[in-house]
Parts: structure tokens; sequence; C-alpha cells
């Protein structure tokens, strides 16, 4: 937990109160193994009733969260920013490292003798740090739409889901977006360009959905009356929208466990990790005779 000051400074006590807020609901993520970003730690102010959804607070809280971390008050691996990250090359010490490192990350196509291929397909890329443990585990794509899919990368996609039909699988899309005017589109807009492409992909919206809206409910936002969708959108849902980010972590991989799990044939499914499991085993036994 990296409480470093650089720059100490004191604050007034109602900033030392959100400082204080803040500190525990970091607590509470980190103890489920996630880290935050800004937007999400902001949506839990707006959530438990610290402060205004607006987007003074929203800058006010930034700010604060800033120089609180700045004068050591806020760990610093506490808050990331999913959106940019360093890139380098790998390295070992030795051949038999390499070898080692490999058996960790052996693995065969879990979902290959499956009747189903899932993938998770997630509106926001600040969102796909979360999504991107549990895809992991279970073996699946994900893919960080960043709003509107481009119309390369959505040919591509369709390419690719049709040869999984033509194989003899049924590709799923399980998919993630904002509810408001253009993130409820979002999702009609994927099925029909990928109609349009002649994929036969089957798709569902996990979230964020009404009956969600109800079940959680995350704090509103304002929904854009200058989005051309704003009126069609206004009629089913009201002048309200909400974003993906205020449901917890552990609601949106709870989600995507539950019905990739679904799928699941768990027979064949142990019957591959066994297989990964033999293979992984003789890997390691290479990496001690290196």
């Amino acid at each position: 937990m990296p409480l470093i000051s650089y720059k100490p400074k004191r604050f007034c006590v109602e900033h030392e109160r959100l400082i204080q807020i803040a500190n525990e609901i970091i607590d509470e993520y980190q103890q489920q193994g996630f880290s935050l970003t800004l937007r999400q730690l902001y949506y839990q102010f707006v959530a438990r009733d610290h402060i205004e959804n607006t987007i003074q607070s929203y800058k006010r809280l930034g700010g604060i969260i800033n120089d609180a971390r700045l004068a050591g008050l806020i760990d610093w691996e506490a808050i990331e920013d999913r959106t940019r990250a360093v890139e380098q090359n790998s390295h070992w010490n030795s051949p038999g490292e390499i070898v080692e490192a490999c058996a960790s990350q052996f693995r065969v196509d879990l979902w290959a003798n499956q009747k189903y291929r899932p993938e998770v397909w997630i509106e926001k890329e600040a969102l796909a740090g979360v999504i991107e443990p549990i895809c992991r585990k279970l073996d699946i794509p994900w893919l960080s739409c960043r709003g509107y899919t481009s119309q390369s990368v959505m040919w591509e996609c369709a390419m690719r889901l049709r040869q999984i039909a033509d194989s003899g699988q049924t590709p799923m899309i399980f998919h993630f977006g904002d509810h408001d005017p253009s993130g409820i589109d979002m999702t009609r807009d994927i099925v029909d360009r990928l109609n349009m492409f002649s994929s036969e992909a089957r798709l569902e919206r996990l979230a964020l959905n009404w009956d969600q809206i109800e079940e959680y409910k995350p704090p509103p936002n304002p929904a854009k009356v200058t989005d051309s969708r704003f009126r069609g959108y206004m009629l089913s849902f009201g002048e309200d929208s909400w974003e993906l980010d205020a449901l917890e972590p552990k609601e949106l991989i709870a989600l995507i466990e539950y019905h990739i799990t679904k799928l699941q044939d768990p027979a064949l499914w142990a019957d591959s990790i066994a297989l990964q499991n033999r293979h992984r085993d003789k890997l390691r036994e290479l990496s001690q005779q290196i």
C-alpha cells in the first residue's frame, strides 16, 4: 500500500472527510481484489449520497483525490487509468525460466469441443480491465468497442464469427453498455451490422438493463438532449440515463460468469482442463532439464 508524499498539503475538515470516505471505499474494493478508476470512485460517492451527481462534483472530487495522493493520504495503486499503459518486451534469465513461464501460460482451447463459442463485448475501454480476469479464466475473447464499433472491426468480427458458425459451433456475444440513448442503440447497431455481414452470431445484452437499474439503483445522469436518439429513448425510459461504470465490478463479473458457465458442457470442460494440465506438467519437467 504505497502512501508516498510528494507534495504535503493541509486539507480543510470537509476535504479530510471526503478523503477518509475515499479510503473506506478503496479498502472495500481492495478486499475484493479490485482497483478503481476515478469515475468508479466518483459513482460510489454519488450512490452513497456523499456528493451530488454533477460535472462540478466530479471535477471537485477529482481534484481532492489528486491532491490527497500527492500528499501521501491515498494509495497510489488504488486508482488506475485503464486507457493508458506502458508496453515493453519480456525478459528471462535462462532458457529454463522461459520454458517454466510457458508452462504456466500454456492453454488448450477449452471451448473447442463445446456447442457454443461465447465472447464479451463492452462499450467502454476503461472497463476492459475489470472484465479481463474473468474472461481469461473462462477462456473467452473480449472486445472493448469504444462506443460504436468501427466498420473495420465489425467486419473482421463478422468474418471470424461466420467461421465459428461454419465449424458447427454457435457464436454468442454478451454485450455491456450504458443505459442512455446511444448506449442502448449500440446493441441494436451491433445486431444490424452483423446481420448485414451475414454473421450468424447470437447477441444478448447483459447490462445495463432496466431491471438492473431498478435493483441496484445506480445514480442517474440527465440523458443528452442533443443525442439524435434522445426522443425515442425518453418515450421509453424518461429523461434520466445511467452509466455502466456505476455498477459494482463484482456485479459485472458475476453476470459474465453466470451466463458463460451456463453454456458449458461440464464433462467436456473437465476433459479439456485435464489435458491442459498434462501438457503443462510436461513443460515444467522440460524446464528443469535445461
